[in-house]
Order: structure tokens, then sequence, then C-alpha cells
């Protein structure tokens, strides 16, 4: 056979294993939402039980928090892979392939390998769905699918530890059936308000649900209601507390070509010259907690190789978040979707960025807090294009439009319903007072940057 033989045959394949993926994700589409929580874990189990239990076939690092969730996931498993150690990693939602919530040794499932999962799960899930159903209750969520499904693959792979980020909260997310040995809290902050609590105590009695009995526990800094709620919850079950600025800290961070360059007291003593790739005061706060993480896990406490600590660290990337996506003009992509992550996403532009002019393309969704994520981006941006998305909650472009106005007045607002003319329109904006440092911020969903990255070519 011919090379262009082969190579035909090859995309033949490769696409129809992409439509049988695109297939079953439809399918489990179908299914309740992932943002809509009924409180148990019992489903979850009882797949995992017929299953023969995969999620204790490995070690596990469990995250939660508000913001720096995925960034922080992706450092452990590059520290841990670097480590020499088979890792799985667990991260929502994704921004181009449904396939890169599941990854193992650092890279997404194949559309293959995805289908073979669900077929092995799915006669388990449907034994489920249809005992739950009888007794009044309802079928497994999209989001209990999807971790029964990464269960099931890091076991069969089989992978040494995986890291695992909680979809919701933490205490009835689904991914809590597993048994983390290191739970690591991230900064807690109002969002989902409406599943998690109205106060950030509730939302932290909720998210602190993911410490287990004998774990250790890495806790950034937070207020202190939350950090007793969080406190009294590691007592409860005899964990051991590891406290940022109290126990550990970062000593210095400076801006440099393409990230930034730290210096991290950790559990095992202080690393020096460790160089980030990724932008933002709030990014090395979370390369500090992914460190001791990974202390806590490899050594119980004990320093880490520095050179093999610096290979991981120089090798991340977290896509989505402060990512450049195009040139002349810079194009930024960034997923933050609460105040909290406007606020460090303001933060980073203005110290890692010089723009002359920035003109923002911002959707939010309908249960977010868009007047405080508008007031968070008002100092940054000259202009503000509102604009839509795919996602059914998201909210109405000119309802969007009109608390825009308020926030920055009219004359800063442009309304354009589809994404590709608002970022042609963004541009426009941004280069009409600006020949040179003329810069698009992209944000307020995770939805509204996988969508720019796919128009603008991002893999």
């Amino acid at each position: 056979m011919s090379r262009a033989g082969g190579d035909h045959l090859r995309d033949e394949a490769a696409r129809a294993a992409r439509e049988a993926a695109d297939e079953v994700y439809a399918a489990i589409l179908r299914r309740a939402p992932e943002h809509d929580i009924d409180p148990t874990l019992d489903r979850v189990l009882a797949v995992c039980e017929l299953l023969g239990d995969p999620q204790r076939a490995f070690r596990v690092v469990h995250l939660t928090g508000t913001n720096g969730k995925t960034s922080t996931s992706r450092m452990v498993e590059r520290l841990l892979r670097e480590h020499g150690l088979r890792t799985g990693r667990f991260t929502s939602p994704h921004l181009t392939r449904v396939t890169e919530r599941i990854a193992i040794d650092g890279e997404p499932i194949s559309d293959e390998r995805f289908v073979e999962v669900w077929q092995d799960v799915a006669p388990y899930v449907h034994i489920v769905d249809e005992r739950s159903v009888a007794a009044g209750g309802v079928r497994l969520s999209f989001f209990e699918v999807f971790t029964v499904m990464a269960f099931a693959a890091f076991a069969d792979a089989p992978v040494e530890v995986a890291v695992l980020e909680v979809g919701l909260g933490g205490t009835w997310d689904s991914t809590n059936v597993a048994d983390g040995e290191v739970a690591v809290i991230a900064p807690i902050a109002l969002d989902h308000e409406r599943y998690l609590g109205s106060t950030l105590v509730d939302i932290a009695s909720e998210k602190s649900g993911i410490i287990k009995d004998g774990a250790t526990l890495v806790l950034a800094h937070q207020t202190e209601d939350v950090e007793g709620v969080v406190l009294a919850a590691a007592a409860e079950h005899g964990a051991r507390v590891v406290r940022e600025d109290v126990d550990i800290t970062v000593v210095e961070r400076q801006v440099a070509v393409g990230g930034q360059l730290l210096t991290l007291r950790a559990l095992g003593g202080v690393y020096q010259d460790i160089f980030l790739p990724l932008h933002g005061e709030h990014q090395a706060h979370n390369a500090l907690l992914a460190l001791v993480a990974t202390e806590a896990l490899l050594t119980g406490g004990a320093a880490l190789d520095g050179d093999v600590v610096g290979a991981a660290f120089a090798d991340v990337d977290s896509p989505g978040r402060l990512e450049i996506v195009r040139t002349s003009p810079t194009v930024l992509v960034d997923a933050a979707h609460n105040p909290a992550g406007a606020e460090a996403l303001a933060a980073a532009v203005e110290e890692s960025f010089g723009f002359v002019r920035l003109v923002g393309v911002v959707a939010i969704m309908a249960d977010k807090d868009p007047e405080g994520i508008l007031a968070a981006l008002e100092p940054l941006l000259d202009e503000v294009v509102v604009t839509g998305m795919s996602s059914p909650r998201a909210m109405d472009v000119q309802d969007l439009a009109d608390i825009a106005i308020d926030v920055f007045g009219e004359d800063r607002v442009h309304v354009v319903e589809r994404l590709d003319d608002a970022i042609d329109v963004a541009v426009q904006r941004a280069e009409s007072e600006a020949d040179r440092g003329a810069g698009v911020l992209v944000t307020g969903s995770i939805v509204l940057v996988a969508e720019a990255r796919v128009l603008l070519g991002r893999p």
C-alpha cells in the first residue's frame, strides 16, 4: 500500500473514532448537567462497587477551592510525572475536547479509548440507573458518569497516582468516593451560591468535605472564618494540616520573560530559582500548593530533588488561563468567571503585560455575578465588547450589556452577538488608538474561552 493510501486509512479511522466519541458524549450530555447537584454519593458508589472499586486502585491527591483548581492539578500531575510516576488527571470542564477531562501521563485519552471506557462501564451505569429510578430517584448525572469513567480508565491503565479536581463543592461531589491521601484546598470565595451556600462559611463547610481520616491537608491562605471551619474539619478527621503563610510560603517572585521566577518555602526547605511559565501572583501560590502536595505524597514532607522540581515546573502549562492565543495584536484568553478570579486576572495582566490599550470581550453565565466580574475588570479595560456564547446558561447579551453600561459607561461598551464578530470589533477598537501595545482580552466564562480558542485555531 502506498504512503498516501496508508495516510488516508489512518485519517478515516481517526474520523470514525472521533464520531463515535462524539456520539457517546452526546448521549451522556442528555443526563442531568454537571452543575445540577443531587446531594448523594450512593449512585457513584454503587457503580464503583459493581466495577470492583477502581477508585481504590491508586493513590489520590484531591483538590477543591473556588479558583485555581485546574492549574494546581496540572502542576501536581506534572511534578509527579517528573518523579517517574504514572499519573491520571481528572479535571473539568474541558476546553476543546471532552477527552481532556481524563488524562493519563499528561495526555488526554484517545477517542478510541474514550469509547472503550464507556462501553466497559455502561452496563453497570444502566443497572444503577434502573435501581435508582425504581426507588424513586434519578439516573446518574453527566458528571457522575464521567467520574466513574475516569476511575475505570485510571485503574485499567493502570496509574500509580490520580490527581482529582472536584467538579463542584466537595462533600457531595462524585469524586469524593475516592480517599485522598493529600487534600488541597485552594482559596475559597463566593461562587455557585445556589448549590454551595450563600456565605463563605457555608462554602468552606462543603469544600472541607474532601478531608479524609489521617490525610494531609494543604491549605491555601483563607479568611479567618473560612480557616476556622476547615481546621475544625481537619481536626475531626485527624488530618495533618499544612497552612500557607504559617508552615509554607511564597518567599519571592519576580516577573520573567514568559512567566515568573519563584522562591518557595515548602515542607522540605526552600526551593530557589523555580521558573514557572504562567503569569500572575495567583499562579505562584498555586505552585506552592502543588509543590507541598507532592512533597506530602512522595516523602511525607522531606525535600524533593530541586532539579526535578525545576524541570517539572518549567514544563507546566494551563490552557485557557491567561493564555496568548494570537499576536499582532495580542489576544489573551482567561477563564475567570467570578469576581475573585477577575481580580486575580486584572492584577496579573497589569503586572505581566505592558498594554497601551486593552479591549475586553466578555460573556458570563446567568448564575454568576456579572456586576462583580465587570467591576473587577473595569480599571483594566479601555472598552468592553459584550457578546454571546453557545451555552443555554449564558446570560442574555442585552441584559449583560445593560450591566456593563452601568459599570463602564455607555461610550465604552459595544454589543456584538456573535463571538467571531465580537473579537474582530475588539481588535479594531484596540488598534484604533494604539499602533503598538494594543491587546484584546477574552474572559468571563470557561465556555467563552473554549469557543474563542477554537475560533483562533488553538488545539
